[in-house]
């Protein structure tokens, strides 16, 4: 199947949100001057607004890249990244405007030990929206709550569980409203009897209709969650489907490969 066959029954409303088109990064190749390892070879992806597209795939095959290079956080070296229509690739955008309109949770939380929960989720709504304090903390304090987390919002990061510290990164990313959620193995860090509280959370807000783009190892939670699954194999995009389609009855030698040594 490839990368661009669409899967899966498509709302009448839907639009791609998000649109890659022949994006390309490389790296520095280590021990080699001058040579440049590729690790996006021309990727093409859409996510429509309203549906969970899950990557899958091997270390190394590209997912935590791609989700960086659409959070700007890593300018590509060819292609297109379209945000609702708009090339956000281009190096004479405000790359901070455009990152205001997407949440990105990272695997290792990154929430700043010296402040408070509730100062890290406003944090972001105080010094790149400029809401007022009080505004900013009413809503964080309202999506604190909202991801179980109303108790703790004078408590620091070292002061909470690692699916506490998840929660707490989830509640900062949504607490803006971005138009798009970026999810980097969300549970990769955490101990196996917190993953199922980070994914219960993941799969409320698939089912309030966040549009989301998550990298995860968690086969369960792409059978659970996902509209599209995309397996991602030497930077590419190598099958997409729905969940049943990828993950039930893989159609490519690599995906079928790579779980098969999942379940071995």
């Amino acid at each position: 199947m490839s990368a661009s066959a669409t899967s899966g029954a498509i709302p009448q409303d839907a639009r791609h949100l998000l649109s890659l088109r022949g994006v390309r990064k490389t790296y520095p190749a280590a021990g080699a001057p001058g040579g440049r390892r590729v690790v996006l070879d021309g990727i093409d992806l859409d996510v429509d607004a309203h549906r969970c597209v899950v990557l899958v795939g091997s270390s190394g095959s590209g997912k935590s890249t791609l989700l960086r290079v659409v959070n700007l956080l890593d300018e590509v070296d060819d292609g297109q990244i379209l945000l609702d229509g708009e090339d956000v690739a281009d190096p004479r955008l405000d790359a901070n405007r455009v990152r205001a309109r997407m949440g990105m949770v990272f695997q290792a939380y990154n929430l700043f030990p010296h402040l408070t929960v509730l100062d890290n989720v406003t944090l972001a709504p105080r010094l790149v929206h400029r809401r007022p304090r009080d505004e900013a903390e009413a809503a964080a304090v309202e999506m604190l709550g909202r991801v179980g987390l109303g108790h703790k919002v004078t408590s620091y990061p070292d002061q909470l569980s690692g699916g506490e510290q998840q929660r707490a990164a989830i509640a900062r990313a949504l607490v803006n409203g971005p138009e798009l959620l970026l999810l980097d193995e969300p549970t990769s860090a955490l101990d196996p009897e917190l993953v199922g509280e980070v994914l219960d959370l993941l799969a409320e807000l698939r089912a309030e209709g966040r549009t989301m783009l998550v990298a995860t190892h968690e086969m369960g939670f792409a059978r659970r969650v996902a509209d599209d699954v995309c397996f991602l194999h030497e930077g590419r995009v190598h099958e997409r489907g729905t969940p049943e389609q990828v993950l039930g009855d893989p159609q490519r030698t690599r995906t079928q490969e790579f779980l098969r040594r999942l379940t071995s």
